[in-house]
């Protein structure tokens, strides 16, 4: 059509913006998430300037029993979540400095299982042949691995030498990418016999930069769907590690390692359990809302194929 002009990345983004800027759930979750990936970059300043030491004893906040002393696990002005019992160390603290480790170690995993399920979901669907039937065997033998069980047995074995927050990170990512392959080998191999690719093929386009220039920009709604969705899984996997004591070891915090610790008080003191439970629960949430809703922003047929997606180590 004449004096037709193809939509622009830029009136695109502006079109998915104004979308998902519609659904005030979404924004309230994104602005939680935006709030607490600032809190976990920058924990240490900001107990700094607010005076807060998470390895800290304070024994005058606690009773004769060695217990919070007051109200729901001793919550005061200069203990606003309250403080661990036997030691006294304030919660405010400890929460906001295991915000750091389970949000970093969350993102981490994110990203290396995101970089493997584009490789090997993009090759196997785009090649075809022996080499997709191989990956795609590979991918159903994740979906049905007992995965939690491997990362427990490999976080136990690993030496104390090797830095724990990112081993891991490298241990939930190298466990978690199957299910996002699944869905970019899928949404590839539809893409793959669409005109637009097979004319790039026809003028001598190589195989690279078919998927660089056709495919990948096709995919990045579907990937980055996937990757939002995909962290809170990858959070909650450090969570379980850490509260089975074999995540992060002390002194470094992390919300499973708090988590562990406050289930042995819960009947006597639920007040240590509260919020970093709360903080883990509201961060998973908030991720689940914000990207379920840009899904339908991005792309409204994503729907059935995201929402199909496996837990990890379910069976295919």
């Amino acid at each position: 059509m004449e004096g037709y002009m193809p939509p622009t990345s830029r009136s695109r983004a502006a079109a998915v913006w104004n979308e998902w800027r519609q659904d005030k759930v979404a924004m309230l979750a994104a602005g939680w998430i935006v709030f607490t990936l600032l809190i976990a970059i920058f924990s240490d300043p900001l107990l700094k300037l607010l005076g807060k030491d998470p390895g800290a004893y304070n024994l005058d906040a606690l009773d004769d029993l060695a217990q919070p002393a007051g109200w729901f696990g001793g919550i005061s002005w200069a203990h606003p979540f309250g403080v661990e019992p036997l030691t006294g160390r304030d919660l405010f603290a400890i929460t906001i400095a295991g915000a750091r480790t389970s949000v970093l170690i969350g993102l981490g995993a994110t990203l290396i299982a995101t970089v493997i399920a584009i490789l090997l979901g993009v090759s196997a669907g785009y090649i075809g042949g022996t080499y997709d039937k191989v990956i795609a065997r590979i991918i159903d033998v994740m979906l049905g691995f007992p995965s939690l069980i491997f990362m427990i047995a490999i976080g136990a074995i690993i030496p104390a030498s090797v830095p724990r927050a990112a081993l891991i990170a490298v241990i939930i990512g190298l466990f978690g990418w199957a299910s996002m392959a699944r869905v970019i080998r899928a949404e590839t191999m539809s893409l793959k016999n669409r005109p637009f690719v097979v004319a790039s093929r026809a003028m001598g386009a190589g195989g690279f930069q078919t998927v660089r220039k056709e495919i990948l920009p096709n995919l990045m709604a579907t990937i980055i769907v996937l990757t939002t969705m995909s962290v809170p899984g990858k959070i909650g996997a450090e969570a379980a590690l850490s509260f089975l004591g074999v995540g992060v070891r002390p002194p470094t915090p992390s919300w499973g390692r708090t988590i562990r610790a406050a289930a042995d008080w819960i009947q006597i003191d639920p007040g240590y359990i509260t919020f970093p439970a709360l903080a883990l629960v509201l961060l998973t949430l908030s991720f689940n809302l914000a990207g379920d809703s840009l899904r339908d922003a991005l792309d409204p047929k994503t729907r059935q194929s995201v929402t199909t997606l496996p837990a990890e180590g379910e069976a295919a």
